[in-house]
C-alpha cells in the first residue's frame, strides 16, 4: 500500500532557516506550500534547487483574508511557522513591525489553523526568550525572561500558543533553536556580516568587548532537528534545539579572520547594544534522547563551509549591503 504524502504549509519558507527546512522536507517527499511576504530578508533564490517542487504564495501572514484563502485551497495538515522579524538591532530601533509579525501574525495563523482543524502546528521560537544565563543551561521549563523587544515578541507568541493549547486543545508545539549559521544567511547577523565587512575591507563591529557567548548550530543540522520535532513531537510540548558548541562573539570573528587569512586588527569593538544578553545555552536532551537526534557538524568545519559558500556567492552577499548599511556603517 502506498504511503500517503503529508501536506505541510511553511511560513517564512524563503528565509534563511525556513528555506533549509523546505529543501529538506521536499527531499523527504513532503508536499510543501511556502508562504513568504519576501521582505528584505526573504529570497526565493534560496529555493532554486527545488524549483517546481513546492507551491509558493507571496503573502503577509497578518493578512487574514489571504491566509484563509490559502487554507481553503490547499488544506494543509501541518503548519510550520518560521515567519518573523528576527534581528535584535532592528527591534531596538523600531519594535512595531516585530509586534505585528511575531505576535499578530502568529495569532492569524493560529485562528486559521484552528478553523481548519490542522493536525499539528509547529512554532519556531528562539533561545532568546529565556534571557541570559551565567552558568548551566536552560531547560524547556525555565522561566521566560526576554531582554530585547525581539525576544519579548517571540515570548509573547509562545505564551499565546500555550493559551491555545490549554483553552482549545489546539495541537501546537514549540521549538527553541540556538544561533543558526551557514550558507544563505542574511548579512545582518554576525557571521555573514563579518565576511561582508572583510570583503569590503572594512572594520568588523563587535559589541562591547566581544565576550557575549552563544551556542552555534549549522543550519542543516537545525532543520533536520526541526523536522524530527515536527514528525515526532507531542502537542503541548516545548523542545530546545542546541549544539553544545559555545563560543564568544570575538572568538567567532577571530576564526573567520583566520579562515580568510586576515589580521585581527580588522575587529572594531563598539558601544554595546542596550540590554545585550551575556550568554545563552540550551539543554537539548529532550530531543537528543527522545528523537535520536544530535548535530553532525562541528563549528570549525561548518564555518569553513560557510565562508567558502560566501566567497563563491560574493555577488549575492554584496547585493545585500545597501539594506543593512544604515545599521553597520563605520
Amino acid at each position: 500500500m502506498r504511503k500517503r504524502i503529508c501536506k505541510i504549509l511553511v511560513t517564512g519558507g524563503a528565509g534563511f532557516i525556513g528555506s533549509e527546512f523546505v529543501r529538506q522536507a521536499v527531499m523527504k517527499g513532503y508536499r510543501v506550500i511556502v508562504l513568504d511576504k519576501l521582505s528584505y530578508a526573504g529570497d526565493l533564490k534560496r529555493l532554486a534547487d527545488i524549483r517546481g517542487r513546492y507551491v509558493f504564495y507571496k503573502i503577509d501572514i497578518c493578512n487574514e483574508a489571504k491566509i484563509q484563502r490559502v487554507f481553503n485551497k490547499e488544506k494543509p495538515e501541518i503548519i510550520v511557522n518560521f515567519a518573523a522579524e528576527t534581528h535584535v538591532d532592528r527591534s531596538i530601533r523600531q519594535c512595531s513591525s516585530f509586534i505585528e509579525a511575531n505576535v499578530r501574525g502568529t495569532q492569524v495563523l493560529l485562528e486559521a489553523s484552528r478553523k481548519h482543524k490542522v493536525k499539528k502546528f509547529l512554532q519556531i521560537s528562539t533561545d532568546e526568550v529565556y534571557g541570559e544565563i551565567t552558568r548551566g543551561s536552560f531547560r524547556e521549563d525555565s522561566p521566560l525572561k526576554p531582554n530585547s523587544p525581539y525576544a519579548a515578541t517571540k515570548a509573547s507568541a509562545d505564551l499565546l500558543i500555550g493559551s491555545y493549547v490549554r483553552t482549545y486543545g489546539f495541537p501546537a508545539l514549540i521549538a527553541r533553536p540556538c544561533n543558526n549559521y551557514g550558507p544563505w544567511q542574511y548579512p545582518e547577523k554576525l557571521i555573514p556580516l563579518s565576511i561582508l565587512k572583510i570583503l569590503r575591507n572594512e572594520k568588523i563591529p563587535v559589541y562591547g568587548r566581544g565576550k557575549n557567548s552563544r551556542e552555534w548550530i549549522f543550519v542543516a543540522d537545525a532543520a533536520e532537528g526541526l523536522l524530527k520535532i515536527m514528525e515526532k513531537g507531542r502537542p503541548g510540548e516545548i523542545y530546545n534545539l542546541g549544539s553544545r558548541q559555545e563560543l564568544r562573539n570575538k572568538d567567532v570573528v577571530r576564526k573567520i579572520l583566520k579562515t580568510l587569512k586576515k589580521e585581527e586588527g580588522l575587529i572594531s569593538f563598539v558601544k554595546d547594544r542596550p540590554g545585550h544578553d551575556l550568554r545563552y545555552c540550551l539543554n537539548s536532551q529532550k530531543v537528543i534522547r527522545g528523537f535520536n537526534w544530535r548535530p553532525k557538524m562541528n563549528f570549525e568545519e561548518g564555518l569553513r563551509i560557510t565562508v567558502s559558500w560566501y566567497l563563491k556567492h560574493k555577488k549575492w552577499l554584496l547585493s545585500k549591503w545597501q539594506s543593512i548599511s544604515p545599521l553597520y556603517t563605520n
